[in-house]
């Protein structure tokens, strides 16, 4: 041990740790099996005996189990199992089986009957078990041992001692045990043929002991009375025996008879002592061979040397040696008494020594594990400090893992959420051009006589909205191939100057129309670049048309050319709505749209640019400062070293279609028609959408029924919907604007729905969004109506003409009927904020012209002149109509008891109320609710 702990000592840490940790449960596991073994080896059993035994219920039988148990006490290596049969041969069959079945090594039996249990022991024996059959005999020879005294020579020693009691004559009874049990057979015979030799003596009957039931007393008296001269009875056992004695006495012959019994037991009531007492003449000792059936079946597992047949001595007990045999007997129990009283000692002293034999193991064994711990101490105090070290690093890789895997999961959430943000926007840039070619398209169809102009500026509108789906088209496909890494680029040495002179004279006539000021500005005369003419094209084409497309009217777009060392350097700068510094961090971001809403043709025209000229080898960046314009920078290497054999072909150009529908798209040769704004009484319709050619379609279409106003923008529409009061407002969901925060269509007519100024006037949605949720959503803001692009015209125009009728019944079941029938919105608003202000308290009585003026922001006479002017009535004579109004609407649409329909209607009693509507109906409430037709 003293080595083992200086070997801990000496250990480098980095290089045993494992191996001591084994050693250390190596040992501990040794201890424990060990201790284990200390504590079960006393209790492991050598050997398992077996016993099936006919009954415990008589004495002799408990005798000879005492004797097997006091024998065994020697032996506590024997697991000994014991099975009674309660007197029954079939059940001592089973439980034979079931003693073979737990595979014992020795069995043994004492048969209840001879023939029965026959098969079952030599079943056993066959098996390999072997059988030591023990006081009665099977009909077999199939046994290992036989223990048990000569039931034959009992019934001899019994019949001679009659033959002596009787002199020679006299009549005899003989009690039987169980019928057909050996002892029952042997004792008979030998008993008959004692008596055989002397004539003068006969056995006059032979009675069946007690068995299953079965008594022999009933069958003794009657004997006993029938033949009075019986003089001896001889009873195979003595409880048979005393039995005989007691009937005996009942007839008063138990003076005459005398009575042999055969077991010879000690103890109250057995043999000896009935012998001793005189109620039995004589009595046979039968040995029980428990003792010597224990000893035979040990020298038989032991491989000793043992006798098959094992004849116990028998001998008779009479008066002349009654005294001495139980003088014996008592001294046998008290010795007895004494190796019971050393076998508890011994295992007393047994189970101590044990116990401390197990704490002293117990002792050793945390001795060594107390060293075994304190070397492992030693060794993880040695060792924790680099240890601790090494968590620590693990610790801080871990941290960092953890760190990366939630950046890497935020930022794969965040593409997750801009990607179906794009996808989902993609239906609405498609399907705006869709919407423009088929509305109008169908709009043609639908007329008998088109005019030139119609002809020309619908075919001209389909003609730029499919140029521009096909450029849509062709992006979405270039940034498929670009994906897909099949983007093959094809270069030639072109001169940079002219080619970027030709794009800027493209986009001349829309900077002159727009008054912006559009310069290329470059030094260089010419200037031989290798560059794909097509991707180049798109890539100008692309920072160009957003420039135009955030640049106000009036501003600059400058184009810079220079050569810088070995690369060109060209700048798109503008000076307009610039970019936030966010916008600008992701402004080639395919998926990434910010806070404004998605412009599909923009996201995928800058991803397109990078990858085109990140495919030259050339970058791309953008410097932008927020409401102060926005700079893009190209840079494209010179000479062709670093491109492959494959990229340089011997001349590009651009394409022709691809460069006639670009400016066929920025077009605007076909004018929009003027909007004429005539007053109309079908009635007011905004309409709000970003889109210039669709709001200028349906504005010059809408503007024959209607009264037209345009704005494109969500905020630009709200502030116009609060100036003219619309009949109905027609929006567009995705509304692009000026600020980052641009309100949509869905905010927009959540606010318009909210707002008590504008939340009777039916919302119309247009979307590209036709699924069932985007129409919950929208349904949800308070929409009236939700149709999808592309859309019908002839259907539009039944859907508004559908919901401005169905409007104004329920305004005429509510409102006056004097209103003005004029077309003058400044009229309409004000007419209307008066009459919701009036219905807002028509519960209040104390409601009048002095609060509904303050409401107004009017004194009272410039209020009672404008309702005066307006509806040639007063203001209180207009508040009687709406009461009254409502009254009737109440009455005839609700069975609601006339004091509610008072209160609901401002009056103080339903009295007053009945009588103020007679006085203007000519009828009282209750008539009018009863009339089949309203007045």
């Amino acid at each position: 041990m003293t080595i083992f702990f200086r070997w801990l000592l000496t250990v480098q840490p980095p290089v045993d740790r494992k191996y001591i940790f084994r050693t250390g449960c190596l040992l501990l596991s040794l201890i424990g099996l060990g201790l284990t073994s200390c504590q079960t080896s006393s209790q492991t059993k050598t050997y398992r005996i077996g016993f099936s035994q006919r009954t415990e219920t008589d004495s002799w039988r408990k005798t000879m189990l005492e004797d097997m148990n006091r024998e065994l006490s020697f032996y506590p290596d024997i697991d000994f199992l014991v099975k009674d049969a309660g007197g029954q041969s079939d059940k001592q069959v089973k439980q034979i089986q079931e003693l073979i079945d737990q595979h014992v090594d020795l069995l043994i039996v004492s048969p209840n009957a001879a023939r029965p249990i026959t098969p079952i022991v030599e079943k056993a024996y066959q098996q390999g078990i072997p059988v030591i059959i023990l006081d009665r005999r099977t009909v077999s020879d199939q046994y290992i041992a036989y223990v048990g005294a000569d039931n034959v020579e009992v019934g001899r020693t019994a019949g001679a001692y009659a033959n002596t009691l009787l002199d020679g004559a006299g009549k005899v009874v003989e009690i039987g045990e169980s019928p057909g049990s050996s002892a029952d057979i042997d004792r008979h015979r030998g008993f008959v043929e004692a008596i055989s030799h002397h004539p003068g003596i006969r056995l006059v009957k032979k009675l069946e002991g007690d068995w299953d039931k079965h008594s022999f007393a009933d069958e003794l008296t009657q004997l006993l009375k029938a033949e009075p001269t019986v003089q001896l009875i001889f009873a195979q056992n003595d409880r048979t025996a005393l039995k005989a004695h007691t009937i005996c006495r009942q007839l008063g012959l138990d003076q005459r008879v005398k009575i042999i019994g055969v077991d010879g037991l000690p103890g109250k009531n057995e043999g000896i002592d009935l012998v001793e007492r005189g109620i039995l003449k004589a009595t046979v000792l039968y040995p029980t061979g428990g003792k010597e059936a224990i000893r035979t079946a040990l020298a038989i597992l032991k491989k000793q040397a043992f006798k098959r047949e094992n004849r116990l001595p028998i001998t008779l007990v009479d008066s002349s040696n009654v005294r001495m045999m139980k003088l014996q007997n008592a001294k046998i129990a008290e010795q007895q008494a004494d190796i019971e009283k050393q076998s508890d000692r011994i295992e007393a002293l047994n189970r101590t020594y044990t116990s401390q034999k197990n704490t002293l193991y117990f002792i050793l064994g945390s001795l060594i594990v107390a060293i075994a711990l304190g070397g492992w101490a030693l060794y993880l105090f040695r060792t924790k400090q680099g240890a601790y070290q090494l968590l620590e690093k693990q610790n801080r890789a871990i941290r960092e893992q953890k760190d990366e895997i939630e950046r890497v999961s935020q930022q794969a959430r965040l593409a997750t959420e801009e990607k179906l943000r794009f996808y989902s926007y993609i239906s609405h840039e498609f399907n705006t051009p869709l919407s423009l070619i088929l509305t109008p398209t169908e709009d043609l169809l639908g007329k008998k006589n088109v005019s030139s102009y119609d002809l020309r500026s619908n075919l001209s509108m389909v003609q730029k909205n499919a140029y521009r789906l096909l450029r849509l088209v062709d992006q979405m496909l270039d940034l498929r191939k670009t994906d897909a890494g099949k983007q093959q680029l094809r270069t030639a040495e072109q001169d940079i100057v002219a080619f970027v002179r030709d794009i800027v004279l493209d986009f001349r006539r829309k900077a002159e129309k727009q008054r912006i000021d559009l310069q290329l500005i470059t030094n260089l005369s010419n200037e031989l670049v290798w560059f794909d003419a097509e991707k180049l094209d798109k890539v100008l084409f692309n920072l160009l048309s957003n420039a135009f497309k955030y640049t106000p009217k009036g501003g600059l777009i400058h184009v810079r050319l220079d050569r810088l060392d070995t690369q060109i350097q060209i700048q798109v700068q503008d000076n307009g709505q610039g970019m936030t510094p966010d916008e600008q961090a992701h402004a080639f971001d395919l998926f990434y749209s910010g806070a404004k809403s998605f412009n599909l043709s923009k996201g995928i025209g800058l991803a397109l640019s990078m990858e085109f000229i990140q495919l030259h080898r050339g970058t791309i960046c953008v410097q932008s400062v927020k409401d102060k314009g926005t700079t893009f920078t190209l840079l494209l290497p010179l000479g062709n070293q670093h491109l492959t054999a494959d990229e340089m072909v011997r001349s590009t150009s651009r394409n022709p279609l691809f460069q006639q529908h670009q400016l066929t798209e920025l077009s605007d040769d076909v004018e929009p028609m003027p909007v004429s704004l005539p007053t109309k009484q079908a009635g007011t319709l905004l309409i709000i959408e970003d889109n210039d050619d669709l709001r200028t379609f349906l504005t010059t279409r809408l503007a024959t029924e209607y009264d037209i106003v345009a704005e494109s923008t969500g905020e630009k529409g709200w502030e116009r919907a609060l100036e003219i009061i619309p009949d109905l407002i027609i929006s567009d969901v995705m509304l692009s604007g000026q600020v980052a925060d641009a309100m949509d269509g869905l905010e927009l007519t959540q606010r318009i729905k909210t707002d008590l100024r504008t939340s009777h006037i039916p919302v119309v949605l247009l979307t590209a969004n036709g699924q069932v949720e985007n129409r919950i959503e929208g349904t949800r803001a308070g929409a009236d109506i939700y149709l999808t692009k592309p859309f019908n015209t002839t259907h539009l125009l039944e859907t508004l003409r559908t919901t401005l009728a169905n409007r104004q019944k329920w305004q005429q079941r509510f409102a006056s009927d004097f209103a003005p029938q004029s077309g003058n919105r400044e009229e309409k608003k004000f007419l209307n904020e008066l009459t919701v202000l009036i219905e807002q308290n028509l519960t209040d009585p104390a409601f009048g012209v002095e609060k509904l003026s303050r409401e107004m922001g009017l004194s009272r006479v410039q209020l009672y002149r404008k309702v005066q002017a307006l509806l040639n009535m007063n203001v209180m004579d207009y508040l009687t109509e709406i009461r009254l109004k409502r009254a009737k609407y109440l009455l005839k649409e609700t069975n609601k008891p006339m004091a509610e329909i008072a209160d609901e209607t401002g009056f103080n009693s339903a009295a007053y109320f009945t009588t103020f509507f007679k006085q203007h109906t000519k009828k009282t409430p209750s008539e009018f609710r009863k009339s089949p037709v309203n007045t």
